[in-house]
């Protein structure tokens, strides 16, 4: 299948409506249909304030970012795009074309994630 991998940048304390933002994410994602999603905790980086941020300093706790990360079919991402607007939320993302597919599915696969790999 082709199709896009999603990731968004948050930062870890970011909520919407009172629910972490990631979370609200990866639960927008789960009533979407997307097939799954991951949440990873950054060790370090900066942002557009270039300000180096690493867990490691107890002083700057609280100030990681996640990374949010969905592999979608365009109808997918294009759901979850405009939930995110309508939400008026303000995210940064990047969007990679992806090919995607499973290989030996099983009987609660949909047929059109096999590959023919």
């Amino acid at each position: 299948m082709k199709g896009s991998f999603l990731r968004f940048y948050v930062h870890e304390t970011q909520t919407h409506h009172g629910v972490l933002l990631w979370e609200w994410l990866l639960d927008q994602g789960n009533s979407i249909g997307i097939r799954g999603g991951s949440a990873f905790r950054t060790i370090g980086g900066f942002g557009r304030r270039h300000t180096l941020h690493e867990d490691r300093f107890f002083e700057l706790a609280g100030s990681s970012a996640i990374e949010v990360e969905f592999v979608v079919t365009e109808e997918e991402e294009q759901r979850l795009l405009d939930t995110i607007r309508e939400q008026r939320i303000r995210i940064f993302y990047t969007r990679i074309p992806a090919c995607f597919g499973i290989i030996n599915p099983d009987a609660h696969d949909p047929p059109d994630v096999s590959t023919g790999d």
